[in-house]
């Protein structure tokens, strides 16, 4: 059985990220969202007042942080 791991977005009214969970190091919130977005398929869910969350298995995440540090 594999876990998942939510990845929690907050956004500013302008819609630009304001803080998001599990960024690499030295990775601005706005680039890591970015990235997760077209490296993802179906895992991002929009939340209510500004907010979202991607959904992802443990094991995704961390191949997805490697792939941004490459």
């Amino acid at each position: 059985m594999t876990t998942d791991t939510m990845i929690h977005v907050v956004f500013a009214p302008d819609g630009t990220v304001v803080n998001i969970a599990h960024t690499p190091t030295n990775v601005e919130p706005q680039k890591w969202f970015n990235f997760l977005t077209r490296n993802t398929t179906n895992a991002y869910e929009a939340l209510s007042g500004g907010r979202g969350v991607f959904r992802l298995p443990t094991d995704d995440l961390g191949r997805l942080q490697s792939a941004y540090a490459a």
